[in-house]
């Protein structure tokens, strides 16, 4: 019996460890700097609505065709090379509540312990493209904040050396087994997902869900 109360008492240890470890790592991409991120994406404040926009059609001049002209056959080029699933991909801001988050790729379990994941499936896409933006987080460490936010607030994603800015447009609690809410999206749209109560114990029974849509985009 003693050997097995001493068996627990370490296991218990062990397992206590690995928490910590797990939390602080979490904790380690999730960047509490308010004043920065606030002076990086000035009018975070302005919670005015603003005009949604789609990718293709932010600014960029249209080529009309004549009819004289021959159409050049361009190459088709070559799918791009998915990242690695937990590579860092791009990075989260959410100046109301003062926090940078990193991006990583992948939402399996593993990758989730290191921060925010970005969901790849047939539903979901990258910020650079067309369609519905997923990112998830857990709720008692990276997320935890995510309670504060309001819709009106900006949510700004940097990947691949640009910055897209959302605005909140909703918000919203649901059952963990909703099924519509990761779904393909016709246009520019970014869904963060957690775990909900945020102050549940043990697995959280709903989903906390903050759904934004594309108002603007530039060059980093």
């Amino acid at each position: 019996m003693k050997r097995i109360g001493l068996f627990l008492i370490l296991l218990g240890g062990i397992t206590l460890g690995w928490s910590g470890y797990s939390i602080m790592a979490q904790s380690e991409s999730a960047d509490y700097e308010p004043e920065q991120t606030r002076q990086d994406h000035t009018g975070w404040d302005n919670q005015e609505k603003q005009a949604s926009i789609n990718l293709e059609t932010n600014g960029d001049a249209v080529k009309v065709q004549k009819p004289q002209e021959k159409q050049k056959h361009t190459p088709k080029k070559e799918p791009e090379k998915a990242p690695d699933v937990g590579e860092k991909v791009g990075q989260l801001a959410i100046p109301r509540i003062g926090y940078q988050y990193d991006i990583f790729w992948g939402t399996g379990e593993d990758t989730l312990k290191q921060g925010v994941g970005l969901h790849d499936s047939k539903w979901t896409v990258t910020p650079d493209r067309q369609g519905h933006v997923v990112l998830s987080g857990h709720r008692d460490t990276v997320f935890n904040k995510l309670r504060d936010v309001t819709e009106g607030d900006y949510l700004y994603v940097t990947y691949d050396g640009t910055v897209y800015e959302y605005q909140i447009r909703k918000i919203w609690i649901t059952d963990r087994k909703d099924r519509s809410v990761i779904v393909s999206k016709n246009k520019p749209t970014l869904t963060l997902t957690t775990c909900y109560p945020f102050d549940f114990i043990g697995p959280a029974p709903d989903r906390y869900i903050v759904e934004s849509e594309l108002v603007s985009k530039k060059e980093k």
